[in-house]
């Protein structure tokens, strides 16, 4: 038998369980479900009267704790999930609908990537893919998940100077605490493992070739994930895991795995935002002459005093606009869409009556 405490099950989420077997989701799998359960390793599928109805129940996701009960329909097979239990933490993308015939129809929607972790390992290596932008955007959907972000700068092994990046990274990252590590060397593996206390979770999040799979093997002490090259010409990686997928550690911690993201959409992050800019916020929090200031050319500005006198810079500042912008977005999109979609109706009236009166 498998105590699921041991796989993060907390009483809490226990007593939420009012039927069905507890489990938890060790991977997706298209519409296919790996489930860990107190008798060991399992399939599911979602029970389609309760996840696709009107009011469906929330899709779990890799991290998710959910409910089972035996398929009545076959005396062996996939079990069938029938709850999503409630989610102490959960890091979200903003995703397009791909399939949308144009750029004006793309519907906006919110993509879960990982639940229930305690720690949010953002990874970046210290090669090219090492980007102040990039980063901020990370650490401020971290903050947003409920979770602890930790950076971790991979391939220190490379660079003479990682120490000084190091420092860079951590004037960039207020109040997170940043780990170089090398898997080749087994360099600040030992402080990676000490942050990742038996029964906690981590996920790891970052680009494609940062090296997270690698990480992985390193921290498991076996080739448990495919891991490969990157590209000499840009320092770019190569997909290497294509689902998310979640391991349990030698010391009894787990680690979640994920796709590298190319591009990490904002989702809602007001929380994640003041965490990530805690410099910003303390510097509007200081009042402009003008209420409506716009922060730009008006006399009396807090934030164009603090660029002035070196105190924020203004990379910083405009990387907090924009992150800033895309979050109102996807706090109101769809309002946002209604709106376009009425501004271009207005315009096709128009450009009718025109043609009608000619």
């Amino acid at each position: 038998m498998i105590d699921l405490r041991e796989y993060g099950l907390t009483p809490a989420m226990a007593a939420q369980n009012d039927t069905g077997e507890p489990a938890r989701v060790t991977a997706v799998l298209r519409e296919r479900y790996e489930l860990i359960t107190a008798n060991g390793a399992a399939f599911g599928r979602l029970k389609g009267g309760v996840y696709y109805d009107v009011n469906p129940e929330i899709y779990p996701t890799v991290g998710d704790f959910v409910t089972l009960r035996e398929n009545d329909e076959m005396m062996v097979g996939d079990r069938i999930i029938i709850r999503t239990l409630p989610r102490f933490s959960l890091f979200v993308r903003r995703a397009s609908n791909d399939r949308a015939r144009s750029q004006y129809q793309k519907a906006v929607h919110e993509q879960a990537v990982a639940a229930n972790f305690d720690i949010c390992f953002i990874v970046t290596s210290m090669n090219r893919d090492l980007n102040m932008a990039r980063l901020e955007r990370y650490l401020s959907q971290a903050w947003q998940s409920g979770a602890i972000p930790v950076v971790v700068l991979t391939k220190a092994d490379l660079f003479d100077d990682f120490m000084l990046t190091a420092e860079t990274v951590k004037a960039a990252a207020r109040g997170v605490e940043v780990v170089a590590v090398s898997a080749v060397t087994g360099l600040g593996m030992d402080a990676v493992r000490a942050i990742m206390k038996p029964g906690t979770t981590a996920v790891l999040l970052g680009s494609s070739g940062v090296g997270k799979s690698s990480l992985v093997n390193a921290l498991s002490d076996g080739d448990v994930m495919r891991v490969n090259a990157i590209r000499e010409d840009d320092a770019r990686g190569r997909h290497t895991t294509t689902h998310r997928q979640m391991i349990r550690l030698p010391w009894g911690a787990m680690i979640i795995d994920t796709p590298g993201m190319r591009e990490l959409g904002m989702w809602d992050a007001d929380e994640g935002l003041d965490m990530t800019f805690p410099d910003v916020e303390e510097t509007l929090a200081r009042g402009c002459r003008f209420f409506d200031c716009s922060h730009e050319r008006e006399p009396g500005c807090a934030i164009r005093a603090a660029i002035q006198s070196g105190e924020l810079t203004e990379e910083r500042w405009q990387s907090y606009i924009n992150l800033q912008k895309e979050t109102k977005f996807a706090q109101d999109k769809a309002a946002y869409l209604r709106a376009k979609t009425k501004r271009f109706k207005e315009i096709s009236k128009a450009s009718a009556r025109r043609d009608w009166n000619v």
